[in-house]
């Protein structure tokens, strides 16, 4: 196993999320913006990484967050980027700066009101197998 990978894979769907021309008006950000942001938004969060080695050789799982969080009212607008998000990241064909992308597909997603009620979040989760 390795977590090698887990750098340029999170540099590749932070790319692959900003050259997305469904995504052209939203911002993608790493790290929750200062001030906690305003509109509609992209955040690439948490991972968790599992051994995936074979007999082929090593590798690692890499299941991984990107949230979209709106305070648009209702669910329609922050609905329509997540989907925007998975458009972009299922089947890409990711470049990766270390390992070789194996795949990356939809694992689950789920939607919820924030505690101040007046925010949306759409966690979506993908799984990437990376041979490194």
């Amino acid at each position: 196993m390795s977590y090698g990978a887990a750098a340029a894979l999170q540099a590749a769907v932070f790319q692959t999320l900003r050259a997305s021309p469904a995504l052209a008006e939203v911002p993608v950000h790493d790290a929750v913006p200062h001030g906690g942001g305003r509109g509609t938004w992209v955040l690439i969060g948490p991972e968790e990484v599992r051994d995936a080695s074979d007999a082929s050789g090593d590798g690692a799982e890499h299941r991984f967050t990107v949230s979209v969080i709106s305070d648009a009212a209702g669910f329609l607008a922050a609905k329509r980027v997540a989907v925007a998000v998975s458009d972009a990241l299922v089947d890409a064909p990711l470049t990766l700066g270390r390992g070789r992308l194996v795949s990356l597909g939809f694992l689950r997603a789920v939607a919820r009101r924030l505690a101040s009620g007046g925010a949306r979040r759409i966690d979506v989760t993908f799984r990437a197998r990376i041979e490194d």
